[in-house]
């Protein structure tokens, strides 16, 4: 038999995760309310039947959904399940990805080592399924195809708890002729339009693309994906998280301001962030990048070169201000900051300057400190112009800090 690959995704995840340490969420609406409660980033099922959007404003979503039950999300209690899924995975399959948190890619010949056809292969599916519904009570579904991509076209079609298997040239030719291009992971709404020039609008017309033309499009990229739709595994499973081309600290600050102070606090706080992440990581960076957005729209960015390779806030925090000089003026509204490290290279392995001086060591001081009696009991104190951030412990702990996800 070729070789397949399995797609596991849960079902709404955070709110089937709710569901399970307060059962009597089951058969309700349920919002989950990103930082600072504003908007919802993940629905139920009769949440989304009321109309109600990923991402959606919380004063809109309750006049769509008046009756429903909003929730501030958790990252430690849905990292713990997340955890408790991939171990059961594991005595299936010992070769698994953690793509994401509610996403997990492997190896499905392990799966039914002994299926002699598609029947047997979609029985064992359905067993994995049933497992992790009666251990840890999170429907998922799944997708097993030939390739990371066919399988996982194959599990977002079939849900909610469904399963589908794809091995059959004939099958997959009929199941992803209609679905539009940007089903396929990797293609968003800027690849759509430059297909979209050139007649390719589905899955199907992609396929049917000369491979080179869609090289151009998309560059090799591109080409890896039209290999993957015609059952080619070109992606592996990666069971070790590969280094990162970038890491990152922000996002939303909360309610959107002007205020330099606490502008300020959120450039220190993702600044402080940053480094942590460095710091577990091992790794050091040469650039330093940061990304305004704007509440009346737009925004700006700018980088630097740090002029040495580094993970130690003497260095990035002053980088970081005088890109916020650059990017920012008195007045304007800020929504959303991001700190972006790239030139990324291994601690060990760095280019040391002959000039090299810095203060890292006081940032592992910290770290180890704070690993023992709270993450951010020794921090900056410019962050104390972020009161009702430090005070929420739902900030304590975000998507970003789980760690070991190849999606980013």
């Amino acid at each position: 038999m070729v070789r397949l690959i399995a797609h596991l995704d849960a079902d709404c995840f955070y709110v089937s995760a709710e569901r399970v340490r307060h059962r009597c969420l089951t058969g309700l609406p349920v919002g989950v309310l990103g930082n600072q409660g504003a908007c919802v980033i993940a629905k139920s099922y009769e949440m989304k039947a009321a109309g109600v959007k990923t991402g959606e404003p919380i004063w809109e979503a309750v006049v769509k959904c008046p009756d429903g039950v909003y929730i501030k999300r958790d990252f430690h209690w849905y990292e713990a399940i997340s955890r408790r899924m991939f171990e059961v995975v594991k005595t299936r399959s010992p070769t698994i990805e953690y793509y994401s948190i509610d996403e997990f890619f492997f190896d499905a010949k392990t799966l039914a080592p002994l299926a002699k056809n598609e029947e047997d292969i979609h029985i064992a599916a359905r067993e994995l399924q049933e497992e992790i519904l009666d251990k840890i009570g999170v429907p998922v579904s799944i997708g097993i195809s030939r390739s990371r991509t066919l399988a996982k076209l194959a599990s977002d079609a079939c849900k909610p708890y469904g399963c589908k298997v794809l091995i059959n040239d004939e099958e997959i030719d009929r199941y992803v002729e209609s679905l539009e291009v940007t089903e396929i992971t990797g293609v968003a709404e800027r690849s759509r339009r430059k297909l979209a020039l050139h007649g390719i609008t589905t899955v199907g017309d992609f396929r049917r693309a000369d491979r080179r033309l869609i090289r151009k499009l998309l560059t090799v990229r591109g080409e890896i994906l039209w290999w993957e739709l015609h059952g080619d595994p070109i992606d592996p499973i990666q069971t070790k998280r590969p280094m990162h081309k970038a890491v990152a600290r922000g996002g939303s600050v909360g309610k959107s301001t002007g205020d330099p102070a606490r502008l300020e606090g959120w450039l220190v706080r993702n600044c402080e962030r940053l480094v942590e992440a460095l710091v577990r990581n091992q790794y050091v960076c040469g650039r330093l990048q940061m990304a305004l957005s704007y509440k009346q729209g737009g925004g700006a960015s700018a980088r630097c070169s740090l002029g040495q390779q580094i993970d130690c806030s003497d260095v990035l925090l002053p980088a970081a201000r005088q890109l916020f000089e650059q990017c920012w003026d008195e007045g304007i509204v800020v929504s959303h900051m991001h700190l972006i490290a790239d030139k990324l290279a291994m601690f060990k392995q760095r280019q040391l300057s002959l000039f090299e001086k810095s203060s890292a060591k006081l940032d592992h001081i910290k770290a180890d400190i704070n690993g023992k009696i709270g993450r951010f009991a020794v921090r900056s104190g410019t962050t104390l112009q972020l009161p009702d951030i430090y005070a929420d412990e739902t900030n304590d702990y975000d998507i970003c800090d789980i760690h070991g996800k190849t999606c980013f």
